[in-house]
């Protein structure tokens, strides 16, 4: 099982060919039912969404927010989501306990791709490799 975060996924949605390219090559090695994000990913990137369209303070601008935000809702009806479960949380509280220095939100997208015995896709090694059990790589 590959989990890409929430970069990756936000890289994948700008449709940066030249930026995007080795990795949408290496997805393409893999099964699609194979690759998936987790619920912290979608809650991220649902967080930046809503905070644009508040921002937004023309009419126009609202419309091409909400247009954005629709596609964003669009791409997630097609991507499995894994949950932050009991199994998730658990493995969270023991590298929270091993004082693992990474932020929350990754500490938590660490925790579900280990749960669930899967790699993480991220450009971020420099965090994730200090997650110990992680699996993390860089196909960017």
């Amino acid at each position: 099982m590959i989990v890409l975060d929430t970069d990756c996924i936000s890289l994948l949605e700008r449709e940066r060919l030249l930026e995007s390219s080795k990795l949408l090559s290496a997805l393409d090695e893999h099964q699609s039912e194979d690759i998936c994000t987790t619920i912290i990913t979608f809650e991220e990137q649902m967080r930046g969404w809503l905070s644009f369209i508040a921002r937004c303070k023309a009419i126009n601008e609202q419309i091409i927010g909400y247009e954005r935000l629709h596609r964003f809702l669009e791409s997630y009806r097609n991507t499995p989501v894994l949950d932050f479960d009991e199994k998730s949380a658990a493995v969270f509280s023991a590298l929270r306990k091993q004082k693992v220095r990474i932020g929350t939100m990754d500490l938590k997208i660490a925790s579900i791709a280990i749960a669930n015995k899967a790699i993480l896709v991220t450009r971020n090694l420099s965090d994730f490799e200090q997650v110990p059990g992680l699996i993390a790589e860089d196909w960017s």
